[in-house]
């Protein structure tokens, strides 16, 4: 197993995971995963055991401290120095959910986060999410005012 930052020859695994992983119209697209690869590839981390792609986990880094719907539609709201590692999603493949993978890349995403100095990470989840996200420190904020993929999403933070 090992954990790298994506590159653009990435771009068909990482939109066939997502289509598994959420339904359609919460899903990112091909062209928003083409230009979230071009803007900040480096905030695109994979989990893949030899050539198979277990997890992802993506988001822009923005000075921003609430994360909206609209970044997830434009990437070039991405700011390289910004405070806050925005969380779009954390894809992990069904056959290896429940074992720990997801664990493991959204550790390593924490960890480079703080190692950049950033002052947190903030991500959106739906409630069945909320005490899974709380156990890596992120503290929930209520409902967050995305309506993304038509769903009431809660807003989480870990402050550094």
């Amino acid at each position: 197993m090992k954990i790298r930052t994506a590159t653009i020859n990435d771009l068909d695994r990482i939109t066939q995971l997502e289509a598994i992983c959420f339904p359609e119209a919460e899903a990112a697209t091909r062209e928003a995963f083409e230009q979230r690869l071009t803007y900040y590839p480096d905030h695109f981390w994979l989990l893949e055991d030899k050539e198979t792609l277990i997890s992802f986990v993506n988001g822009m880094v923005t000075e921003e401290e609430h994360l909206t719907d609209k970044m997830y539609e434009d990437a070039s709201m991405h700011k390289e120095d910004g405070k806050w590692q925005m969380i779009f999603g954390v894809n992990t493949a069904p056959e290896y959910r429940q074992k720990g993978y997801a664990a493991e890349i959204l550790n390593q995403v924490i960890s480079d986060a703080r190692a950049q100095q950033r002052s947190g990470l903030v991500l959106t989840c739906k409630d069945r999410l909320v005490s899974y996200y709380a156990k890596f420190g992120f503290v929930d904020e209520g409902r967050s005012g995305s309506e993304h993929g038509g769903v009431s999403w809660h807003e989480m933070r870990l402050t550094f």
